[in-house]
């Protein structure tokens, strides 16, 4: 008898593999055939008209829905069939279009929270932690690197949205995520705050060497972040080259400018 050839789940340098994604739901095809590979530490956009499919993809990848066909492998392993805690440990962190944050719990206290979380410890609510302590000091550590430091004790729903964007990454900075997905965070942001989350989303790719895939709907913005950017159009990916490229592709200008309505 012979012995099967298992074929290599990953080739080398994948940090982030989708292969062959898809969801039905009902007659409906929500996402077809997606195909995506992105490189470690790479920072790649994601465009696409209303309805493309970007946030359905985000769900899949974090687990939020679970796909209908295809996979998805996070350095190598393949996590379609895990739930979203276990994608968490595996190193997938998130944000959402809306805040996801504890608005009653001070700026420190979310952070802090993270701390532990990728600590393994756990949080009471009924104890006030030290500031001295290591998940204090190392939080206070993060909100000094995104601008925050000096809000410690304000409550996260007291803040404003571009702050409430700055506190997701300063969580994201505290925990062990190797691939962040950030869906939409300059949305709702003021424009005087758009450059410090810019800044603060390459401090936070510089500083923990992860990977970043995110959803922007400010094009002008995203252009000028990203390595990459991949195009969605009718639920797949028609288009991943660089911003330059892609702004000069007649395929997605098309897609853009057409008269056609995006799933």
């Amino acid at each position: 008898m012979s012995t099967p050839v298992l074929p290599d789940p990953k080739p080398a340098g994948a940090a982030l593999r989708v292969e062959g994604l898809g969801l039905q739901i009902g007659g409906a095809m929500i996402l077809k055939d997606v195909d995506l590979e992105i490189a470690p530490g790479s920072l790649v956009g994601v465009i696409g008209p209303n309805g493309a499919g970007k946030t359905t993809l985000f769900n899949a990848i974090s687990g939020v829905i679970r796909p209908t066909a295809g996979r998805i492998l996070l350095d190598g392993e393949d996590i379609t069939g895990l739930s979203v805690p276990r994608r968490a440990r595996a190193g997938l962190g998130r944000t959402f279009q809306t805040s996801s944050l504890f608005p009653r719990l001070s700026i420190l206290e979310n952070v802090r929270i993270a701390v532990q979380a990728a600590q393994g410890g756990s949080y009471s609510l009924l104890r006030f932690p030290r500031r001295d302590d290591a998940a204090t000091t190392q939080a206070i550590s993060v909100l000094e690197r995104v601008g925050l430091a000096g809000r410690l004790d304000t409550p996260a729903g007291d803040i404003s949205h571009g702050d409430k964007r700055k506190l997701e990454i300063a969580s994201l900075l505290a925990t062990d995520s190797r691939l962040v997905l950030l869906d939409e965070p300059m949305a709702g942001v003021a424009s005087g705050d758009v450059a410090g989350l810019v800044d603060n989303i390459r401090v936070m790719q510089r500083e923990k060497g992860c990977t970043v895939l995110m959803v922007e709907h400010h094009i002008d913005v995203l252009m000028g972040l990203v390595d990459l950017v991949a195009v969605m159009y009718f639920g797949t990916i028609i288009a991943l080259d660089t911003p330059q490229n892609i702004m000069e592709n007649p395929t997605v200008q098309s897609a853009y400018l057409g008269t056609g309505t995006a799933a």
